[in-house]
């Protein structure tokens, strides 16, 4: 469904690739966001709660006792929904500028037994609303947008003393012949029909894409006021990066 739906966009992205006017997530075929969600959400479902979270630096501890967590770029809730399941102490707010994604993260988080202690919002990451976040996260989504270092700045400022922020990405090394590869050559194909032109629609356009790199993430996170940056773990297809103030 996923690469069905992104393909019926090639005519106007043709078109938008001659002009460098770009082309926004919310132009393409609807079919594109439950596709997304059910590519995304098996590697959410086996490692988020096992493996990611437990790799950063006092996160897990907070989520069992009790912290305020921002899901930005959220799209259908998959990992918002997830996380709430499996600490149930813990609220969540998830973010979207797309209002039909979240819409149907409402849907999700009663379907998945959560809304008491769930909620979604339309806003962009530069300036969803809230402060004092113990925990923010980012899954998949920071490369995507025109205006990176923004959204970076904006979740500094969002985060409480301490707080941490997620940032999931996909697999990519800082050098391109390093990424043409099987797994590589399949991000740069998605890159092309939706990361860049995703980005080009936005103010500033920078355009990462979907194999940024480790390099150009740190760069991007520092420039938004950070101090610390790691990568915190991985998977084949995975990068898992944390940061702090």
């Amino acid at each position: 469904m996923l690469a069905v739906s992104a393909v019926r966009a090639v005519p106007q992205l043709t078109e938008r690739f001659r002009t460098g006017e770009g082309f926004g997530w919310h132009e393409h075929d609807a079919g594109l966001f439950s596709g997304t969600e059910k590519f995304f959400r098996p590697g959410y479902a086996a490692n988020l709660v096992s493996s990611w979270i437990p790799a950063l630096d006092g996160v897990e501890d907070k989520l069992k006792a009790g912290a305020k967590v921002a899901d930005i770029g959220c799209g259908l809730g998959a990992s918002t929904v997830l996380m709430a399941q499996s600490y149930p102490n813990s609220t969540f707010t998830g973010f979207d500028y797309h209002d039909g994604s979240i819409e149907l993260a409402r849907k999700r988080a009663e379907e998945g037994g959560v809304s008491d202690r769930v909620s979604f919002e339309v806003a962009k990451a530069k300036d969803f609303p809230g402060s004092d976040y113990d925990f923010a996260t980012f899954f998949d989504c920071l490369h995507d947008m025109g205006d990176p270092v923004g959204a970076a700045s904006h979740v500094r400022e969002s985060l409480a003393p301490g707080g941490t922020w997620m940032i999931v990405e996909p697999f990519a090394h800082d050098d391109v012949k390093d990424n043409l590869n099987p797994i590589g050559h399949a991000f740069y194909s998605a890159s092309t029909l939706l990361c860049t032109p995703a980005s080009l629609s936005q103010e500033v356009g920078l355009a990462l894409g979907a194999q940024a790199g480790e390099a150009k993430m740190k760069d991007v996170v520092m420039q938004g006021g950070f101090s610390q940056f790691r990568r915190a773990t991985e998977t084949p297809f995975n990068l898992v990066y944390e940061a702090k103030a």
